[in-house]
């Protein structure tokens, strides 16, 4: 999971950045081990059905939609002709349906059917970026619906992939995502996707300004340490745990 690809970051999204000559290196390295990168889509699908994945599969993502992923990261995917999937949020991207509060300058819609046009599989992210585990249900089909409705008219292709803002969702959730049209969903977890987590829960990696080459390899070729990912595993427990607090407050609330 990537976010911004860019030299200089605004702080509110540098520790999620990469620098393009640190993409191209992590590129190198799924490459050099003979990985075969793969679209969010042709991953749950050929779980889906049992068809073959190519070898050593590995889906390489990028969350919210910045602008560098079309200036810096499109030229080096289409250089060694790796597909991706961008999850875009749809209120965050330059154009009529921004809503503001992007933490950096993002993609226009040009720019984003050009990425589409490239090969790269477009999916959704939410209209506003909410911690949709939070929201009430009229506002969580509000979100999905019109991310799915405005890329669907903006690319020609309604996408059938998604992932959650943050990482969060819940059962409620991820049953609104299915049944908003979305055949499959992506998590966080800092952990490696496996077909048993069902399709609306797979697991991906964090990969950040600080992600050490090592560190990528270890989980491109399926074989982690827990000190790659402890940190970002803890914070997602102990998020885990506020949420879960918050909504039981909620509900209390509501019953009173």
């Amino acid at each position: 999971m990537f976010h911004a690809v860019c030299e200089t970051p605004a702080p509110a999204a540098h520790r999620l950045s990469v620098a393009p000559r640190d993409f191209a290196a992590q590129l190198d390295v799924i490459a050099a081990v003979g990985a075969t990168p793969v679209t969010t889509a042709e991953l749950a699908t050929a779980w889906r059905d049992g068809s073959p994945l190519p070898r050593n599969p590995v889906v390489i993502t990028f969350d919210d939609g910045y602008a560098g992923v079309h200036r810096h990261a499109l030229p080096l995917l289409t250089k060694y002709g790796f597909p991706a999937t961008v999850f875009a949020a749809t209120g965050w991207l330059c154009g009529p349906y921004d809503t503001g509060g992007a933490p950096d300058t993002m993609l226009g819609w040009p720019q984003l059917r050009e990425l589409a046009a490239a090969g790269v599989e477009i999916g959704g992210h939410s209209h506003t970026h909410p911690q949709l585990d939070q929201i009430p249900d009229p506002r969580l089909h509000f979100e999905l619906r019109v991310c799915r409705e405005i890329i669907t008219a903006e690319t020609g292709s309604a996408p059938t992939s998604f992932a959650y803002p943050f990482g969060y969702s819940d059962r409620r959730v991820r049953q609104a995502v299915r049944d908003a049209g979305f055949a499959q969903a992506l998590a966080v977890e800092n952990d490696l996707a496996r077909s048993r987590q069902g399709p609306y829960a797979l697991r991906r990696f964090t990969v950040r300004r600080n992600t050490t080459l090592d560190a990528f390899e270890r989980a491109v070729t399926g074989r982690p340490q827990l000190r790659d990912v402890a940190t970002d595993r803890a914070l997602t427990r102990g998020y885990a745990v506020v949420r879960r607090s918050r909504q039981a407050v909620r509900k209390v609330r509501a019953a009173t």
